[in-house]
């Protein structure tokens, strides 16, 4: 073989080296600036779906779960409730719940629900962000709000009020419906909250 031959093999494996040794080094070199864009594990864990076991909830009762670090209510309306909400209409500043922002599609309905036994909220008043006071109506003199009161949300910071669909009243500072998250019913016991049907997290 001519020398030319050697020193073109040698020629192309000393290429084909550096080539291979700089990719490594680049890969190597980009690591921790990927590894620093991508979420951690607790992060992710922030904004993961939150699944809810609510076969101990009783009618009236309330239950509280965090969700990317909001509270998130869960309410079991009584029939006596859901009769009550029909009654308020008048007294609602969005009573049919058109802000499209504050609820999905599936709970623009009368009850802001997929099952009308069910309120899913996030617990947080729509003036300046303060976690209202479920107020059922046998505690409404408690708060000072009047024989009238059918039972629902009370904000003590400025006084806002919402329904027991979670709908603003028309004279108070909150300017909107309190916010449905995503959320679907895996059986008749257990809710997953952040993340609607057929939805992947």
């Amino acid at each position: 073989m001519s020398d030319n031959g050697i020193n073109s093999n040698r020629r192309r494996f000393l290429s084909t080296a550096a080539t291979v040794v700089g990719g490594v080094g680049v890969v190597a070199a980009a690591s921790p600036f990927v590894a620093a864009m991508t979420p951690s594990a607790k992060t992710k864990a922030i904004g993961a779906p939150v699944e809810v076991d609510i076969s101990g909830l009783e009618p009236t009762k309330l239950m509280i779960k965090k969700w990317r670090g909001k509270p998130v209510w869960i309410l079991r309306r009584s029939s006596e409730q859901l009769h009550e909400i029909k009654e308020v209409d008048a007294q609602m500043r969005d009573p049919d719940s058109d802000e499209q922002s504050q609820q999905p599609a599936y709970a623009k309905n009368e009850y802001r629900s997929i099952k009308p036994e069910y309120l899913v909220v996030v617990g947080i008043c729509t003036h300046l962000g303060c976690s209202p006071n479920y107020v059922p109506r046998d505690e409404a003199e408690t708060y000072g709000l009047g024989g009238g009161w059918k039972g629902g949300f009370f904000c003590p910071c400025h006084g806002s009020r919402y329904d027991l669909a979670g709908r603003v009243y028309n004279d108070v500072p909150a300017p909107k419906n309190l916010v449905i998250p995503p959320y679907h019913f895996v059986n008749d016991t257990m809710v997953v909250v952040g993340e609607s049907s057929g939805e992947k997290a």
